[in-house]
């Protein structure tokens, strides 16, 4: 095109071209497609919509299905800004190095087949992973290790895969600093999960309680397809998949220990509660204690100076209902005290407390307030037993032991209860932990920055209900019927028979009556 151009031109082109990235990338920029090879890189009008958010928004965050380009887009950008502007420095950061640095090759390969005459800087110093233009601009890629771009002024922070990055909250907190004097960043992600700093920005971004321009991009926006194309593409995904790669869904898009749909019907259970008490407002009570019920609360304790909270619940057994919920940061003596409470409140039912190092703390004020309904079990067995018996059994302890052993089990029986709606729950905070309770490395736990208080309390009274409950009920059924199998008989069994010597017919044979007799053994 230069040939055909004079001076005069080629200045117009250049003035137009700095002022107008889209017009830049349009006709200026050329990409590798993995079919066509080298061609034009010719915008779609979302991917216009995008290069304009970039100029005018300080900062931007890309919700977005897979494959939309928005990569490529991105590095356009970034070739237009260091192409006609001096000495910006931009840093590049992803899920893992290799990906960072593909961005960073992006750029490269773009510059490489701009026209010499739109080349208003060449590559001086070029590296595997970075390189700088000759008016002092400059790109490199990094790893998401703590010290990223720290004591670096950037002009614009990429952050690719954001969503994927572990631990980006933190990596966050080092890298503000650095755009602070007026640097720009642009955030790009599929979505995975709830829970994370990428999710928590979108969302806070839609509200507007931050400075980041949200933007969607669902798999449909793309002109080349259609509802053939997504049936065909989808055929061999997996519903998780779907969400995350197509439908930029947050919610099913995670691994979580609950399925997404589960959690939909928790979330349409969800209801305000009927009081806030407590000196903290933390108590959260549904229904009032009814004397014709039963009733069990279990408690997580933590230390009350730390991220984690100390918490419980009471189950209503006869509903399988949670009717009142805690959750404060309270010191162990307080927790103990509003423990007691509630359990005398809701006639003195059973109390499991999590005997962790300061479980036991509480529990041995439990036990000097005399509380009278106290969980106990056998060592290692787990096995349930009385307060009373459990007195006079050495190997007996106090409270539920959640253990590398125990953890997992209660995990699955508290998955089983809400898969099949065994138990219904009211609380949006127990929804909000649901939410970011995933599978991490094969185990069960919170999001990084996340709690799951609530989540082990609920886990451990949906296994006691299922074990110790049920299994009493099914033993109290076996003796009962045992018992009031026997029976009384004033009769005489005559064992002779005619013509043996001492052979006496008895005569009125009375009737064996069954008698509620032996009942009494069912006491106590």
């Amino acid at each position: 095109m230069s040939y055909q151009l004079t001076k005069k031109e080629i200045t117009k082109e250049i003035l137009k071209c700095g002022k107008a990235p889209v017009y830049f990338i349009n006709n200026y920029c050329k990409i590798s497609h993995p079919m066509k090879g080298l061609i034009p890189f010719k915008l779609y009008d979302y991917q216009e919509g995008l290069i304009e958010d970039f100029n005018d928004y300080r900062f931007n965050i890309i919700l977005k299905a897979r494959q939309l380009g928005i990569s490529t887009i991105t590095a356009a950008y970034v070739v237009w800004l260091m192409m006609f502007h001096r000495n910006k420095n931009v840093l590049v950061v992803a899920t893992k190095y290799h990906t960072a640095a593909n961005l960073v090759k992006k750029v490269k390969s773009i510059i490489k087949h701009l026209p010499p005459f739109i080349q208003m800087a060449t590559v001086a110093v070029d590296n595997r992973a970075s390189f700088e233009l000759s008016n002092g601009s400059q790109i490199k890629a990094s790893s998401t290790s703590g010290d990223a771009g720290r004591s670096e002024a950037l002009s614009l922070l990429v952050v690719d895969e954001a969503a994927h990055v572990e631990g980006l909250e933190d990596l966050w907190t080092g890298l503000y600093p650095t755009i602070s004097t007026g640097g720009r960043c642009i955030a790009l992600s599929t979505p995975n999960g709830v829970g994370g700093w990428f999710y928590k920005t979108y969302i806070d971004a839609e509200s507007r309680r931050n400075d980041f321009n949200p933007t969607r991009l669902l798999w449909d926006i793309h002109p080349d397809r259609d509802q053939i194309w997504y049936e065909k593409e989808t055929k061999n995904m997996s519903s998780r998949q779907i969400s995350q790669e197509l439908e930029c869904s947050f919610n099913a898009s995670g691994e979580t220990v609950i399925h997404s749909d589960d959690i939909k019907f928790i979330e349409q259970n969800i209801k305000e509660p009927k009081y806030r008490t407590g000196f903290d407002r933390n108590l959260w009570i549904w229904e009032e204690y009814r004397s014709e019920n039963s009733y069990m609360i279990t408690a997580d304790v933590a230390r009350g100076d730390g991220k984690d909270y100390s918490v419980f619940h009471v189950f209503k057994l006869e509903t399988a209902e949670i009717v009142a919920e805690y959750q404060g940061k309270v010191t162990p003596d307080v927790f103990s005290n509003i423990l007691f409470d509630a359990g005398k409140e809701y006639g003195n039912c059973l109390l499991v407390v999590e005997n962790n190092s300061v479980g036991f703390a509480v529990l041995e004020k439990l036990k000097e307030s005399n509380y009278p309904n106290i969980y106990y079990s056998i060592k290692s067995t787990h096995e349930y037993i009385d307060q009373l018996t459990a007195e006079y059994k050495s190997n007996s302890v106090a409270g539920f032991t959640t253990s590398l052993k125990t953890r997992p089990i209660i995990v699955a029986k508290m998955e089983e209860f809400v898969r099949n709606k065994l138990i219904t729950t009211y609380s949006s905070r127990l929804y909000n932990e649901f939410k970011t309770f995933i599978w991490y490395n094969g185990k069960a736990q919170a999001m990084r920055s996340e709690n799951d208080d609530l989540i082990m309390s609920f886990a451990i009274g949906c296994w006691i209900k299922d074990t110790v409950f049920v299994e009493n009920k099914k033993n109290m059924d076996h003796q009962k019927a045992c018992l009031t199998s026997m029976y009384k008989s004033d009769s005489i069994m005559n064992t002779t028979i005619p013509g043996m010597s001492g052979h006496n017919p008895v005569k009125n044979t009375k009737e064996i009556e069954k008698t509620k007799e032996f009942l009494w053994l069912l006491k106590g």
